[in-house]
């Protein structure tokens, strides 16, 4: 059967329309197409692959689990899936660990679990849920209605009701929203899909200090910035402020399918025998894949070697900008970067994606105006070096037309 881009529009949903290049072997951060193009991959399957393509780790642990056991259900426990969650834990404020397959699941999950908590423990007046425009928690009606970006969640029929948004970074606000009736505010401690943007110190310590005043949970949607992503093992220990529930996948697995929500005892304990659950969820094929991809993160050198290529990066896109002035600023954090773009080139970022593309570069958008990169954690300086050349090339073609 020959497998082209064409026969994606007679198989499938249209509810995407992915780019002609159909990648078939990947190595490191290098990854060649079917013409056997080679690229350099700055988008990381969407701070995905936090150790590339084809981590000799992730390999072996996936080789060896193979030939072991794939499946069980939640009849059984199995042995990869208590080491993780011993060594999530261990690594973090949680004491208890649910596992799912996304990190819509995981986010799913801890809006039920905030929900549950508040009835049980505080009554069933305190249902109101607050989260910030703009942000982005998964594609499931709840989550969706959850996340700050209406063209989402519209054209679906009635939303799932109290749920309630304000803008990010205004504390203002937020303290006119939230009240004794609050059950759980959600929010990512450094917004991807809505433009890369960082919390002030002011208003991630505002927020945590209002949750404890009104008795509301803080849910940290750690997804996309999970697992190492911002030069911690996670962003909430670069924030000194800590979270009540937090969710994790993305990264977790490496590129495996894997999700997880972890928190206290004590809100654990709400989620009693048969109140939520997953097929899949915690099977031991994915629990050891991310274990190993835990493991090979959760070490002083890789999440310092972040920071180091979060300076080349930046120092890099300086030059690009020294030369064609098209960026306003650079936002983000450790390798969750955002280069925005200018009012001359004000609404364009898919121009500069796909002229990357066309130079051997993956990169990839966060909204119209920001060119996003969520490299490989460990991806080699040479090669950053070279991506960082492509996209000036790339960078050159837009500027010139």
């Amino acid at each position: 059967m020959q497998v082209t881009r064409d026969l994606f529009n007679d198989v499938m949903v249209p509810n995407y329309n992915p780019s002609a290049v159909i990648p078939v072997r990947g190595e490191g951060s290098r990854v060649w197409d079917q013409t056997g193009k080679e690229f350099i991959d700055f988008a990381g399957g969407i701070a995905v692959n936090c150790l590339g393509h084809c981590h000799p780790a992730l390999v072996n642990a996936l080789k060896e689990q193979g030939e072991k056991i794939w499946h069980l259900s939640n009849v059984m426990t199995n042995e990869p899936a208590l080491r993780l969650a011993k060594k999530m834990t261990d690594a973090t404020f949680a004491d208890k660990v649910y596992f799912a397959n996304s990190g819509a699941e995981a986010n799913e999950a801890a809006l039920k679990l905030a929900r549950r908590f508040a009835l049980d423990v505080h009554g069933e007046d305190k249902t109101q849920i607050i989260a910030f425009n703009k942000g982005f928690h998964g594609r499931t009606f709840f989550t969706v209605t959850v996340g700050g970006q209406a063209a989402y969640s519209d054209g679906f029929g009635p939303k799932p009701e109290a749920i309630d948004h304000c803008d990010y970074n205004d504390l203002d606000t937020f303290e006119k929203l939230i009240s004794d009736k609050t059950c759980a505010v959600m929010m990512e401690p450094l917004q991807g899909e809505g433009g890369i943007i960082s919390p002030t110190n002011e208003f991630i310590k505002g927020v945590r200090d209002l949750c404890d005043k009104h008795n509301a949970l803080l849910i940290f949607d750690e997804v996309q910035t999970g697992v190492g992503r911002t030069g911690s093992l996670y962003a909430y220990q670069g924030l000194g402020i800590t979270p009540d529930i937090l969710t994790t996948a993305k990264a977790l697995g490496g590129g495996f399918p894997i999700g997880a929500m972890i928190t206290t005892s004590a809100i654990a304990a709400h989620l009693k025998i048969g109140t939520h659950g997953s097929t899949y969820g915690g099977n031991p094929l994915a629990c050891a894949v991310a274990e190993a991809a835990f493991d090979t993160v959760n070490t002083d050198s890789v999440l310092a070697g972040v920071k180091e290529r979060e300076q080349l990066f930046r120092d890099g896109f300086a030059a690009i900008n020294e030369k064609y002035d098209v960026f306003s600023e650079i936002r983000g954090k450790g390798l969750l970067l955002g280069a925005v773009l200018n009012s001359k080139f004000e609404g364009r970022a898919r121009d500069f994606l796909i002229a990357s593309t066309e130079h051997g570069l993956m990169s990839l958008v966060a909204g119209t105006n920001v060119i996003r990169f969520t490299p490989s954690l460990v991806i080699p300086l040479e090669d950053i070096k070279e991506g960082l050349s492509r996209f000036e090339k790339a960078v050159a073609d837009v500027v010139n037309g």
